[in-house]
């Protein structure tokens, strides 16, 4: 897996001409723009233009690009891929929304790999894909494998809400509904037991991102006056192993940042493991019991991990 970081990834709808220089120096560490669900049928054509334009014309800094185009289902994806890959050195990653099979990503792949060889683009053009069809998910282990340019898996709760054909209107928002009552407390009072309607679709996707290399980045909350329910959404994916989360509004950059770096905890947490255990293994153990715990090899992994996320953060952000 390339060692990018996206801890947030914000969406700007390309025909959103005046958010562009806003976007290029906020505090995201990746922007796509978006010719897909933000952009009326009317003004793809216009939004793909602005695209290209914004590309080559605004400096985006250190940041990871990529652009949304249309699902390979429409009349404008061909022309999105090969117009925004032809003309735009500075793109990144092509998005590739509504992904439901590995063939989806073969193809766009092969185009990518035509116009790379009569343009001798030296930089590769990345894939990341939406999962947001229950086709999608059902294949999410043999999209994962699917292409050496595919770099990260997106959740995409809106239309997968759509697909499964729930009630939620708000989405990335936990359901109410879908909870079981509790026995009876000593009152008589039996009371709600919320669970989480889209733990499976989320915990296979980031599973099959973590076998194949993957960046496994969270969708969407749409209701973006609400702070602390996006804040929990972030924790929830983080738990299940997401690197990253999508921001529809610049004031959930910040809070999608914080939940994707590693806490003061975490970091001063990380430094005392990798100390005890070089003490341990220097006296030729790989173990040791602190409070009641045993420390072992695993811990020392995970140690580092924490240690090696927040030195990419540093260097990237230092750029």
């Amino acid at each position: 897996m390339k060692k990018r970081l996206q801890r947030c990834a914000l969406a700007v709808p390309a025909t959103s001409t005046r958010f562009f220089e806003k976007a290029a120096l906020g505090a995201a560490d990746s922007i796509f723009l978006d010719l897909e669900d933000a952009i009326a049928p009317a003004r793809k054509a216009h939004a793909r233009a602005e695209a290209i334009r914004a590309l080559k014309e605004v400096d985006w800094g250190h940041k990871l690009l990529s652009v949304r185009v249309n699902g390979l289902d429409t009349a404008w994806a061909l022309e999105d891929i090969v117009d925004v890959a032809r003309n735009c050195p500075r793109l990144d990653m092509i998005l590739l929304p509504k992904t439901s099979t590995a063939m989806d990503v073969k193809f766009v792949d092969q185009i990518l790999t035509l116009i790379e060889r009569e343009t001798h683009r030296d930089k590769k053009i990345g894939i990341e894909v939406l999962i947001e069809t229950a086709q999608g998910v059902a294949n999410a282990e043999s999209i994962a494998c699917s292409s050496p340019r595919l770099e990260a898996m997106v959740f995409g709760v809106g239309d997968y809400t759509v697909e499964m054909q729930t009630q939620d209107i708000v989405f990335g928002r936990p359901n109410s509904d879908y909870s079981v009552l509790s026995e009876k407390d000593q009152q008589g009072q039996r009371h709600p037991h919320l669970n989480d309607q889209w733990h499976f679709a989320m915990a296979r996707i980031a599973n099959a991102c973590r076998a194949y290399g993957l960046r496994p980045i969270d969708g969407p909350f749409t209701d973006f006056s609400d702070v602390e329910g996006f804040v929990s959404s972030a924790w929830r994916a983080k738990s299940l192993g997401f690197e990253g989360k999508w921001a529809i509004h610049p004031t959930q950059i910040d809070s999608a940042n914080a939940a994707f770096s590693p806490s003061q905890t975490e970091l001063d947490w990380a430094v005392r493991i990798v100390h005890l255990l070089e003490e341990v293994n220097s006296q030729g153990r790989g173990a040791v019991a602190e409070n009641g715990v045993l420390i072992d090899m695993a811990h020392l992994k995970k140690a580092n991990l924490i240690l090696n996320r927040q030195k990419l953060i540093d260097k990237i952000i230092s750029n």
